[in-house]
């Protein structure tokens, strides 16, 4: 069997680095990214300036997040990690509750 691909509904940024996500299955978390960010030339813009980050979109199909760079560079996510990373942070928060 085939395991169906998640799709963001819904992106909305919480603070820098971290994101409130709905996915098409009605699943809600919220993922922080701020140690991705961190890494790598390719987020730099994202680092330079905060209000960038608070301009997040979703894809036309809701598989993945992105930003524009000031070059109109496209950087995105992909829904399947997000979704991954906001499973796993949420059963982190519940195990240290």
């Amino acid at each position: 069997m085939k395991k169906k691909l998640p799709r963001i509904e819904s992106v909305k940024p919480v603070i820098f680095g971290v994101l409130k996500l709905t996915f098409d299955d009605g699943y809600e978390g919220v993922v922080d990214i701020r140690p991705l960010l961190a890494k790598g030339e390719i987020f730099a813009f994202l680092r330079a300036d905060h209000g960038r980050f608070m301009k997040v979109k979703r894809d036309e199909f809701g598989h993945s997040v992105y930003w524009t760079d000031e070059d109109g560079d496209i950087v995105d996510l992909g829904a399947d990690g997000l979704r991954r990373d906001a499973e796993k942070q949420a059963a982190l928060i519940a195990l240290a509750s």
